[in-house]
């Protein structure tokens, strides 16, 4: 016999993206930073959060989805990269938290508030995730450079350095992916 399951009723949404509309939420805390301040470096981590998230998942994306003569390679390569990135969205997280604030790390907020670009789903050949996956190491890194500027100016250096270690290490991971292309295209320049 076969029953049919009810389909749950779609979530209503307000129209409006939440984060714009709303002003954080923080939590007391002993934390010296003034509570304007915190609310600021709360509202930037919460984007860098998603932006981290995003690159979680576009990672994983190469990482599953690659084809080709360096399968294996780069299959290995995407899922270390993604395992730095899932540190990364863990370091953010809890600064948001150390902060006071809440970490917006659901799916819905990291497809809303993400600034990197969208990966492409019809790509299979190495050298295309290669490209697609440095394009949004690259983006990720430039963002989080100019946050660490907003965090020095906003007078809290552990959150410069949270972005500076980020930073680093997406600098590291691109070099690593990059260098799939680099290769290739110099050897077809000569």
């Amino acid at each position: 016999m076969i029953t049919k399951t009810a389909v749950p009723p779609a979530r209503q949404q307000s129209g409006r993206p939440r984060h714009q509309a709303d002003t954080p939420r923080l939590f007391s805390t002993k934390n010296d930073l003034p509570e304007a301040t915190r609310a600021q470096l709360v509202d930037l981590l919460n984007g860098r959060l998603a932006d981290c998230i995003d690159l979680q998942t576009q990672c994983k994306q190469a990482h599953w989805n690659v084809k080709g003569p360096s399968f294996i390679g780069l299959h290995k390569l995407f899922d270390d990269v993604n395992s730095d990135v899932e540190e990364y969205v863990d370091l953010l997280a809890e600064r948001v938290v150390q902060l006071g604030g809440v970490a917006e790390g659901t799916a819905r907020c990291a497809a809303e508030r993400s600034t990197l670009g969208e990966y492409p789903l019809n790509i299979s050949d190495g050298p295309a995730h290669v490209d697609a996956l440095s394009t949004a190491l690259a983006s990720f890194a430039r963002v989080c450079r100019e946050g660490i500027e907003q965090a020095d100016e906003a007078g809290d250096a552990d959150t410069a350095d949270i972005l500076t270690e980020i930073s680093r290490g997406m600098d590291k991971w691109l070099w690593f992916v990059e260098a799939h292309q680099q290769g290739e295209a110099e050897s077809s320049r000569r």
